[in-house]
């Protein structure tokens, strides 16, 4: 599925069709250059899901927990700052990955043999106009 989000306020829409997709998908690999809104688009997808917790960067925390107003737990991970994958086994991810919760991975690229199989990848690019092309596979 293909995308594109070319004004910010179109992203809780663009976030909502996400999680449409998504359907019942517990991990979520966001992937894309630097600066071209993983994060920003993690937050809309997080408000759309209920979530009550303020949502940010877990770069140097490498995981934030969330919750919605149902207190359901959701985790958001950040490896760009890592140095090698013994540091995710450090902070108990793959416990994190198949908890059955949701989780949200910026950056997992770095961490190509934790990651489970079965996911939902998320690519974002920015085209000439910097409009943000998503694509959306699911992989079993």
């Amino acid at each position: 599925m293909q995308l594109i989000l070319s004004d910010l306020g179109e992203i809780d829409t663009v976030a909502q069709k996400i999680i449409d997709y998504a359907d019942n998908e517990s991990i979520w690999l966001f992937e894309g250059e630097m600066g071209t809104g993983k994060t920003t688009l993690i937050k809309a997808i997080c408000k759309q899901m209920g979530i009550v917790d303020e949502t940010s960067s877990p770069t140097f925390a490498l995981v934030n927990v969330y919750e919605n107003e149902k207190a359901e737990e959701f985790y958001h991970f950040d490896f760009y700052r890592i140095n090698d994958e013994v540091e995710a086994i450090d902070i108990g991810a793959d416990e994190y990955f198949y908890s059955g919760r949701p989780c949200f991975i910026e950056w997992s690229e770095k961490i190509p043999s934790l990651t489970p199989q079965k996911n939902l990848k998320i690519s974002i690019n920015l085209d000439a106009e910097r409009n943000r092309m998503i694509s959306l596979s699911k992989h079993e």
